[in-house]
């Protein structure tokens, strides 16, 4: 089965994709820093100019609402959300801004996403002269750029927010450096690769917020958010039933969302994504499977196909 275009350059160089759809929302006024960290899972206080996170709006059940990546600036709070999130927490927040200092501006379409990800990313940037941002969800200007430390493939990456007006010059910049550019199919099979989840994919508001298995969006030391008391008590009881992991299935075919898996005949698993990976040759997925049955190494089996829990 041959490899989408952009995939190898994304396993082993640099390919970039345009990810211009997503949305963006600035919050502005001297309570946007309060207002958020009430409202999310992370610590959103201690963030300073430069720096960021990964976060979840919850519902009062302690459901995910969506997830937001979060990039603090000295004048405002940006976050990227998946494009069909942005009029969900757009609503969310608005409907909390009460007598707060706080207002909320859509960037969708005057704001240009474009990521360049990879082994090479990082080089191919610094040969451009750009700043490298150091950390997780840091983020420094280049001139008219924003560049976050961020990832949509799991590879090591770096998102590029720019004007909707300059984005054709900046990708053209990016081609002529030798960057391949990628395609969404690409990037979503090396995502299943690295184990990394989507919104609206992976993660939605059937699941609990434990159940994604994604720790760096959850902080336990901050104190009062919307669906806190949910995340404490399955903290606190450890009632995690299910959880979010990586699968391998010797199969060129990959299984539907929603296919169940089954272990002596009992479903103990249910396929959120899979694709066919060409560089481990079987298909890869992410799947919530039966908490007690999700240690690495096990064995479960789709149809006549079986899978195992990755290491």
């Amino acid at each position: 089965m041959p490899a989408p275009s952009g995939y190898e350059a994304l396993r082993n160089g640099a390919a970039w994709l345009d990810l211009s759809t997503r949305g963006k929302i600035s919050m502005l006024g001297d309570d946007r820093v309060r207002l958020l960290h009430a409202m999310t899972t992370n610590h959103i206080q201690q963030l300073t100019p430069g720096t960021g996170c990964y976060a979840y709006f919850l519902n009062a059940q302690g459901r995910i609402l969506a997830d937001v990546n979060v990039f603090c600036r000295p004048d405002r709070l940006l976050l990227d959300t998946e494009p069909e999130t942005r009029e969900k927490i757009l609503k969310h927040l608005d409907q909390f801004i009460i007598a707060d200092d706080v207002t909320l501006e859509d960037d969708t379409e005057s704001l240009a996403t474009i990521a360049i990800e990879g082994p090479q990313a990082e080089a191919t940037l610094r040969g451009l002269g750009a700043p490298i941002p150091a950390t997780a969800y840091a983020n420094e200007e280049w001139g008219d750029v924003l560049i976050a430390r961020l990832s949509y493939s799991g590879s090591d990456g770096f998102w590029l927010f720019v004007s909707a007006a300059a984005k054709a010059v900046l990708t053209a910049k990016l081609t002529a450096a030798g960057v391949e550019p990628g395609t969404l199919e690409a990037f979503e099979i090396v995502r299943l690769e690295h184990r990394k989840p989507r919104y609206g994919a992976d993660l939605s508001e059937r699941f609990l917020a434990q159940e994604a298995n994604q720790s760096h969006a959850l902080n336990f030391s901050k104190g009062c958010y919307l669906g806190q008391e949910i995340v404490e008590r399955v903290r606190s009881r450890g009632q995690v039933h299910r959880l979010l992991v990586s699968l391998e299935l010797d199969a060129v075919q990959a299984p539907e969302p929603g296919t169940k898996l089954q272990e002596n005949g009992a479903n103990v698993a249910e396929i959120t994504s899979a694709a066919y990976s060409p560089a481990l040759g079987k298909v890869v997925a992410l799947a919530y499977v039966r908490a007690d049955r999700s240690a690495p190494g096990t064995e479960l089996k789709t149809g006549d196909s079986a899978a195992r829990v990755r290491d």
